[in-house]
């Protein structure tokens, strides 16, 4: 079982327009509702590449209960902690003239000390029957910076290889903690090692205590850095197309290659051909199956020893 964790989850909802025009009424031509937050949508792509997967993280509020209805019917399995406060929402509103999408996104709830004892007895037992976990997007309210440090150090003693996908101070803190692997996007790995050059922050982020860096360089691919070397991986051409939950996407391949044992080479493959895919999907937690088989073995990897 992979299990993904998903501390501010969101009620995904998208909107599709015809052409997005600033200070104007729009009328809406499509509404998609989905369960949202990062971590879930790395459970439904794990899902619907075969691999059992659990959620778990925090719900409530009438944005929650809509929120475990939508999960209901299908896996990941549901393993939500209830609280108090209000699951947030986020609004995707596509141009589906250009493709381009404006993204809204609420704070997300309060969480209480009580809500926080509740979620780290939940997930330790869920630790028990993990392959691997992934610690995905940002932290509620309420929740000390430092949270994902914790959870970390909670897997690797239980032996789980652990996964980190979030930005700003929880990054920087979580890193301190030694997760086996970070998939930050450029603009997220600059924010942790002040520099923009990829390759120097690849490897300033190893140093920092990631034994993996997997970086998200955009349409242009994959840069990552391992223990076992250091590949670029690029798709064999742009995709247009709504971008929201490719890293997510890539975030699912990743583990997925890791429990399946893949060299590194295949694994950044698939989460190229993932991510594009993605974008090709109406709406994040998705992808386009046809073409991701069809971009799969065209995807270009090459080896960066000085990566």
């Amino acid at each position: 079982m992979i299990l993904t964790v998903t501390l501010n989850t969101a009620l995904d909802i998208t909107y599709s327009v015809p052409a997005l025009t600033p200070h104007s009424s729009h009328r809406v031509g499509e509404v998609a509702e989905r369960p949202g937050g990062k971590g879930l949508n790395v459970a439904r792509v794990l899902s619907a590449l075969g691999h059992e997967s659990v959620v778990t993280g925090f719900a409530g509020g009438p944005a929650g209960a809509v929120l475990r209805d939508l999960l209901a019917p299908l896996p990941p399995r549901d393993a939500l902690v209830p609280i108090a406060g209000t699951t947030r929402r986020t609004i995707a509103v596509v141009d589906s003239g250009t493709g381009d999408t404006t993204q809204l996104n609420e704070p997300g709830p309060t969480v209480t000390a009580e809500e926080w004892a509740a979620f780290v007895a939940a997930y330790g037992t869920l630790l028990r029957d993990a392959a691997a976990v992934a610690l995905c997007g940002s932290l509620p309210r309420g929740i000390q910076v430092g949270a994902y440090g914790d959870l970390i150090r909670m897997a690797r003693a239980a032996g789980v290889p652990v996964l980190l996908d979030t930005s700003g101070e929880p990054l920087r803190r979580g890193i301190a903690a030694r997760p086996d692997l970070i998939k930050p996007n450029a603009d997220e790995l600059a924010l942790l090692t002040g520099a923009r050059e990829p390759r120097r922050a690849t490897r300033d982020a190893r140093r920092r205590g990631a034994h993996a860096v997997v970086a998200s360089l955009g349409p242009d691919g994959l840069l990552a850095l391992t223990p076992d070397g250091g590949w670029r991986a690029a798709p064999p051409e742009r995709v247009r197309g709504n971008p929201t939950g490719a890293g997510d996407s890539a975030v699912a391949a990743l583990l997925s290659g890791l429990v399946e044992g893949l060299s590194w080479p295949d694994r950044l493959a698939r989460a190229v051909a993932l991510s594009a895919a993605t974008v090709l999907a109406p709406a994040a937690g998705e992808f386009d199956r046809a073409a991701y088989e069809t971009l799969l073995p065209r995807v270009t990897v090459t080896e960066h020893p000085a990566a």
